[in-house]
């Protein structure tokens, strides 16, 4: 199987799993006007974020692969920042946005390797990633005004 393929896709368990914590950040320690909104829409993506994270993984492991499994190595390989802690709701609506835009163009990639090995299963999973991932940038874009 395409090696680089393998490493496209942990990128993406990397991501998600900075993004789930990031999320996590973010719902704990949303303050202002959308408080509500924010808190619930938060919690609603880390739940998506936990399901992605175990779906790339297995998929990576199904292609005989070895998914990374350790908050060091998601760092060291994700696209995507941690949260500082000291964003205010706007940002953190933002740099999510941001951070889902960078994942989009990087599944599109994954998408291409996929197409070379071959690999249907995991160019389906990739692009049903990068659907719902511009489905949320709109909505985010959306909220942002």
């Amino acid at each position: 199987m395409n090696d680089k393929l393998k490493q496209a896709v942990n990128r993406q368990v990397a991501n998600w799993t900075v993004l789930y914590v990031k999320l996590h950040n973010y719902h704990w320690n949303i303050k202002g006007r959308h408080f509500f909104t924010l808190h619930e829409k938060f919690e609603e993506l880390y739940n998506e974020a936990n399901q992605h994270i175990d779906e790339l993984a297995e998929r990576i492991l199904s292609i005989e692969g070895n998914p990374v499994a350790t908050m060091r190595e998601c760092l060291e390989i994700a696209s995507i920042k941690e949260a500082t802690g000291t964003e205010k709701e706007e940002e953190m609506v933002r740099t999510l946005c941001n951070d889902f835009e960078k994942m989009a163009d990087e599944l599109q990639d994954g998408i291409v390797l996929a197409e070379e090995a071959n690999d249907e299963g995991t160019g389906d999973m990739l692009i049903a990633l990068k659907q719902s991932l511009k489905k949320h940038i709109w909505m985010l874009k959306a909220y942002l005004g």
